[in-house]
């Protein structure tokens, strides 16, 4: 392993794993020593919530690592870090209307899926070329039973934080540069737990109410970002399933000279 720098620009929601317990999958940019932009990098597999409260990094903040390739995963840009090396360096503001962000993501940006696809990548971000819509899908209220299987043997050995499986799917349809269409539901972390927030800040007297409270201020916010910002995707595949891309991380800032996605 040796140590490097990377700009953390998502996490998504923590989610169960029978082989890993919890995880945390986080994307960012390999950055040089003078902090200029490499590539795309995936860590994981990263227990975050269990992780010591100051190796817990936030969003847009430049960590030091050591990092290695994923000799399991071909993916070229999956790593593994130890966490016991990580540092915090700085958090990047917004300053600027995200001036310093926008330096360190938009050399890597791609014109679409398919320009991914063809350069073998797996991760990137995407500005779209309209937005249809956005969409929220009801899903299932309770973790699978091996899910549910993990969860209890981790009540049973070890100190458990519990994890609330959001019974709900956000995403947006969306046309790419190319032209292609597509459908993506977002895992960003930040996203589910703005979901939490609304419902947990509710003044409605019961939990269906306070779900739709909730719901209607994230398709609110949502629908907001494809009005006023300049709204681009940070997108990746699975594992398993290379084809299958979704939306792990939201980068909105503001629109600059009235530049405007289109609505269907």
């Amino acid at each position: 392993m040796s140590a490097r720098k990377v700009l953390i620009a998502t996490k998504t929601y923590p989610s169960i794993s029978t082989k890993y317990k919890e995880t945390v999958c986080t994307a960012g940019i390999l950055l040089s020593e003078d902090e200029k932009p490499q590539q795309w990098i995936r860590i994981y597999p990263i227990p975050f919530r269990y992780m010591d409260y100051d190796k817990r990094y936030p969003r847009w903040s430049i960590i030091r690592a050591e990092i290695s390739k994923d000799e399991k995963d071909s993916r070229l840009e999956s790593f593994r870090a130890n966490h016991s090396t990580i540092e915090i360096i700085r958090k990047i503001d917004t300053s600027n209307n995200w001036q310093e962000r926008k330096s360190l993501l938009l050399p890597l940006k791609f014109d679409s899926i398919e320009q991914i696809r063809e350069q073998n990548k797996s991760l990137g971000i995407i500005k779209p070329r309209s937005i249809k819509r956005y969409y929220c899908k009801s899903t299932e209220r309770e973790w699978q039973p091996k899910q549910q299987a993990v969860l209890d043997q981790l009540d049973l050995f070890e100190e458990s934080i519990d994890l609330e499986k959001i019974p709900y799917q956000f995403g947006y349809e969306f046309t790419d540069e190319a032209g292609s269409q597509h459908k993506y539901s977002i895992s960003d972390w930040e996203i589910m737990q703005l979901y939490r927030n609304c419902r947990d800040n509710s003044q409605a007297n019961n939990l269906l109410a306070k779900e739709q409270e909730s719901l209607n201020k994230v398709k609110q916010k949502l629908e907001g970002f494809i009005i006023d910002k300049d709204l681009h995707f940070i997108v990746g595949n699975l594992k398993n399933h290379r084809k299958s891309f979704m939306i792990i991380g939201l980068f909105y800032p503001k629109i600059v000279q009235l530049q405007q996605l289109s609505l269907f």
